[in-house]
């Protein structure tokens, strides 16, 4: 297979993301979705409206985002939207929280975990184009999060998310809880939901951009996570979600940067790597790439 182009600056600005995607020289046409994570109340490692404003204004895109499975302040859609407001993201763009008025089933085609559906949110309909905007960072159930993260558990619905948490077992929030054992059945549903939101759109109308900064071991939905141990890297493009998260991870993996054994362990020990592995064998990208250093033009 020939290698996934990953393009790379260190230039963590509005004016890097523009020019990254730039370089991906693709046209997300249409309705233009620019998935996030909001943050939750308290955290502070989130991308800032600031820095991703010049970019999403330049593709007319509408902020999305779904509801959480679990109860903090984006549990409910009415806290969720005041949070949205609180980090300033409705300033810069639309938000729309897309379970708001329920959510959708689209197919998983595979026989897999989730028995061949994945749970969106209703208003997945009304976009023809993603930019998936991650931060990629460490997480407490997935090891970290970078693209496919953000496009599986980020696009599902509350429900969907208890759908890929308890492996196709429950799709209740709170029974989810009871569910989560199944450390690889969960990585390898994320990866599967991943396959859904793929086919949906089609390859070509999504691109993937990932900024390691404020690179705690902890996610953007923690009230409370822990300081950054690591310096900021820069920025990730790709139209392959398979390749721009394994060079993301080999990334902090080989980095000289003495403050990354903390996120490398909770990746270790949540055997994150694995979702990546399984996205590749479902044929949603290659985990062989080369790195295009833009700062070397």
């Amino acid at each position: 297979m020939t290698k996934a182009k990953v393009y790379f600056t260190r230039d963590i600005s509005s004016e890097g993301l523009v020019r990254i995607y730039e370089a991906l020289n693709t046209d997300l046409k249409g309705r233009v979705a620019v998935k996030i994570s909001t943050g939750e109340l308290g955290g502070h490692n989130y991308l800032k409206p600031e820095l991703i404003k010049d970019l999403v204004q330049k593709l007319q895109g509408t902020i999305v985002e779904c509801n959480t499975a679990y109860r903090g302040k984006r549990f409910k859609t009415s806290d969720h939207y005041k949070v949205i407001e609180e980090h300033g993201f409705n300033k810069i763009a639309p938000v729309d929280i897309m379970d708001e008025d329920g959510d959708e089933e689209i197919p998983v085609n595979y026989d897999g975990h989730l028995q061949g559906v994945n749970i969106v949110g209703s208003h997945i309909k009304n976009y023809d184009s993603v930019l998936m905007l991650s931060h990629f960072k460490g997480h407490a159930m997935g090891g970290f999060g970078g693209a496919l993260k953000n496009m599986s558990i980020g696009m599902a619905s509350s429900n969907g998310k208890a759908w890929i948490h308890s492996v196709g077992i429950t799709k209740d929030p709170d029974e989810m809880w009871h569910h989560t054992d199944n450390q690889d059945g969960f990585l390898e549903s994320m990866a599967e939901a991943c396959k859904a939101i793929i086919d949906y759109f089609s390859p070509s109308n999504m691109a993937y951009i990932n900024v390691l900064n404020n690179i705690s071991i902890d996610c953007d939905c923690d009230s409370n996570p822990k300081d950054p141990e690591m310096k900021d890297i820069g920025i990730y493009a790709s139209i392959d979600p398979v390749a721009i998260d394994k060079c993301s991870y080999d990334t902090i993996i080989n980095s000289e940067d003495k403050g990354k054994m903390s996120l490398i362990k909770r990746m270790e020990e949540k055997n994150a790597i694995h979702t990546v592995f399984e996205a590749e064998k479902l044929g949603l990208g290659t985990t062989e790439y080369e790195i295009v250093d833009l700062d070397l033009r």
